[in-house]
């Protein structure tokens, strides 16, 4: 029973901690669009950290790499 106690509050604190910094991360990144920083690169990567717990986040960032990939197969039509 208190081993059944200790696991949830160690998946609830890590639940916290990793919405707590992947959160951080993407403030951080969104904050980097108008502030000089490589918002680019921060914001997928703190969408990563949230994804290690939540499903939204790895759909937004399963999104996020199915356009960066369009994007990118774009440029390389243009240049081709």
């Amino acid at each position: 029973m208190v081993r059944r106690a200790l696991m949830g509050s160690y998946r609830a604190g890590r639940k916290l901690a990793i919405a707590t910094i992947g959160a951080s991360v993407v403030a951080l990144g969104v904050a980097m669009l108008v502030l000089p920083g490589p918002a680019i690169l921060v914001i997928p990567l703190g969408l990563a950290v949230l994804a290690l717990e939540f499903a939204w986040a790895r759909r937004w960032l399963e999104r996020l790499r199915e356009g960066s990939r369009s994007v990118l197969g774009r440029s390389r039509d243009r240049a081709a």
